[in-house]
């Protein structure tokens, strides 16, 4: 299973430091929560933050953008280093939906789409073919620090059955820590995003080891 380090609740004098002790253990992703401050409450940084981390980081770099306009810097953030762009299917006119998909792999990035605790994942099963992740979200989106949501479980469940036929990873995001992270592996998940978890004091083998 794959670990993705959210840094959303990183301070910035802080956040070198949490990725080079991440890197340190084995090679996993970087989850960029990027919030416009509409389409969620919060707002947050953008590509140039990618591009700064990109510097000094390898690992696979995984964008959530939770923005309206998600197609709006995708030039940018290619540029700035990103390795996939994961938007949310909410976000955007379901007419939109196929044209943002083609222009993310254009730009040879990998595609991803999220959807929020209230979203059925059946409305998606059109665009599964297409896609490289799926993210599940298991708490609102916005927002670092809250408690999972076990409902999550059964969309892994129905994403995992569908996966047969297609070649995308699941994924989910919120709440997890070393006990949620054992529900959701159990469910069928390819890729846990970690943020407060592991961030709240030093990252070390042993704790990311607890995940897993």
């Amino acid at each position: 299973m794959i670990i993705s380090l959210s840094i959303l609740n990183v301070n910035e004098s802080e956040r070198k430091k949490q990725i080079e002790d991440f890197m340190k253990v084995k090679e996993n992703w970087i989850h960029f929560d990027v919030m416009d401050g509409l389409f969620v409450e919060n707002k947050t940084f953008d590509y140039k933050v990618v591009k700064e981390i990109n510097e000094y980081c390898s690992f696979f770099k995984d964008v959530h953008l939770m923005t309206y306009e998600p197609f709006k810097y995708l030039k940018e953030y290619k540029e700035s280093g990103t390795d996939q762009i994961t938007f949310h299917y909410e976000s955007v006119k379901k007419e939109e939906i196929t044209n943002i998909i083609n222009q993310i792999k254009d730009l040879d990035m990998k595609v991803g789409m999220s959807i929020k605790p209230n979203t059925n994942p059946q409305e998606i099963e059109p665009y599964l073919p297409y896609l490289d992740l799926v993210l599940v979200m298991s708490v609102e989106p916005g927002k670092g620090g809250q408690k999972f949501m076990e409902s999550s479980l059964e969309k892994i469940k129905w994403l995992k059955e569908k996966q047969k036929n297609n070649h995308y990873l699941i994924s989910v995001d919120g709440g997890i820590n070393n006990e949620t992270s054992k529900l959701v592996k159990k469910a069928g998940c390819d890729v846990i995003v970690v943020g407060t978890y592991l961030t709240k004091e030093e990252i070390t083998k042993d704790k990311i080891k607890t995940l897993i």
